[in-house]
């Protein structure tokens, strides 16, 4: 208990942090994401289930310890898949567009995007591997105008037709000075499962949850064809947290 205090009276005083509080390191803290909630369950009692009886009934010793280690890593992957960690983007928000996702970015070209816009944009995609954070947050605060969810193939997110021929849920946002964009969540080989929390008319916030993708997947955004692009090809982005274009005044 002493030693708790301590810590907390050094986390509040510390004049090196002084930003720094209780409170916001618990902000900072990974939770679980709800999409992750059920699965990690079930999972953690099938593994308990299989290990009990090799414990119990299986020799040499060697065999339960080898498949106990294999059962954490598996969890554990699973696990961090899941984490979602508390982000709040504290930059310029009017006239920036900041990535939805984690991962990297594999496209930055000019493309016609007749779905929601109906003329040419700059499309960036990045790309999330499994060991990337899988939720999604809103690009722009704004208002959501258009959603819809496509069904299609599994192909590997990589490839350019992947945003028109898989799995894919579309997203039109508008924002307060009325620069509209897209947002496409894509499924790939391994993401069999698309979440989308936005509805139209839903009011989109940088700091809020726009959707969630399962293993491995990317995110397409399609921006006004004279907006200043802030990333590079092969750049890594956090979601949330990077600013990857300027609107045009």
């Amino acid at each position: 208990m002493q030693v708790r205090k301590l810590l907390v009276t050094l986390l509040n005083k510390t004049h090196d942090w002084p930003a720094l509080s209780v409170a916001a390191c618990m902000k900072t803290l990974m939770k679980i994401h709800r999409e992750g909630t059920n699965i990690l369950l079930i999972l953690l009692a099938m593994l308990v289930m299989l290990n009990i009886p090799v414990w119990l009934f299986m020799r040499p010793v060697q065999i339960p310890m080898l498949l106990c280690g294999i059962s954490v890593v598996a969890y554990g992957f699973v696990f961090n898949f899941f984490r979602c960690p508390y982000r709040h983007y504290r930059g310029p928000r009017d006239r920036r567009c900041i990535s939805s996702v984690d991962g990297k970015v594999v496209v930055i070209e000019r493309t016609y995007e007749g779905e929601y816009l109906h003329s040419d944009a700059i499309q960036i995609s990045v790309f999330m591997s499994p060991l990337n954070v899988h939720a999604n947050w809103f690009p722009v605060d704004g208002k959501v105008e258009y959603v819809k969810h496509h069904r299609g193939r599994f192909l590997s997110a990589y490839l350019p037709k992947a945003s028109t021929q898989n799995e894919r849920s579309t997203i039109g946002i508008v924002t307060p000075q009325g620069d509209r964009i897209t947002v496409r969540q894509i499924a790939g080989a391994m993401a069999r499962r698309i979440v989308t929390y936005a509805r139209k008319g839903d009011e989109a916030n940088i700091d809020g949850h726009l959707g969630f993708i399962k293993f491995g997947s990317r995110v397409d955004i399609f921006l006004p064809v004279d907006s200043k692009i802030l990333v590079e090809l092969g750049q890594k982005t956090r979601g949330g947290l990077t600013p990857i274009a300027v609107f045009p005044s």
